[in-house]
């Protein structure tokens, strides 16, 4: 589910970079932007019983994607998504981190979710993920493999047979992988 507006906001600076230094509020694939919009919305939205998974903007289309569950982790209802939507649109219009027009989409992050907080390593043990990293490791920066867990700063993955451990700082973008074993605890979940 997603709910989308549009949105107009005069120029402010705009800062282009790479993934923000990793603290307990963090997000795989943040930059110094979509960091400053979260720290503008999440305040508010955990207020109101959500999380956010993930902020990311799109420059060629000009969106701006905020995937947010319920705090417990529970999908949320469209009305969760419209009402997070009228927050976060609110708060952006006052704060005005993001120059010029732009369209809002709030959505759940759906079964095959991106795995963006330290937490949600741990959090989906046992599921396979894929995992870029932002640099070459033992020559590749691609795994995929059975989720393990999290032993400090880094993600333990099971992959060719043996276990690896990824940095999160180093994590470009995750996610789960769409498998039967996914689906059927989604549909245990419902």
């Amino acid at each position: 589910m997603t709910v989308a507006t549009t949105t107009d906001s005069p120029n402010a600076p705009r800062t282009r970079g790479q993934t923000s230094a990793p603290d307990a509020t963090a997000l795989v694939g943040d930059t110094p932007q979509t960091r400053r919009v979260l720290e503008i919305i999440a305040p508010a939205l955990t207020d109101a019983g959500l999380s956010v998974v993930r902020v990311m903007l799109r420059d060629d289309a000009r969106v701006l994607q905020i995937m947010i569950e319920r705090g417990n982790g529970d999908v949320p209802t469209i009305d969760d998504c419209a009402a997070a939507s009228r927050t976060v649109s609110a708060l952006l219009d006052v704060a005005d981190p993001i120059p010029g027009a732009y369209t809002l989409e709030v959505s759940s992050p759906g079964i095959d979710r991106p795995l963006t907080r330290l937490a949600d390593f741990g959090r989906f043990a046992g599921f396979e993920a894929k995992v870029e990293m932002n640099t070459l490791r033992d020559g590749r920066r691609r795994y995929r493999g059975q989720l393990l867990g999290t032993d400090a700063d880094a993600v333990r993955l099971a992959f060719d047979g043996a276990e690896v451990a990824l940095p999160y700082a180093d994590i470009r973008r995750a996610k789960l992988v769409l498998t039967d074993e996914l689906l059927a605890a989604a549909g245990d979940a419902n």
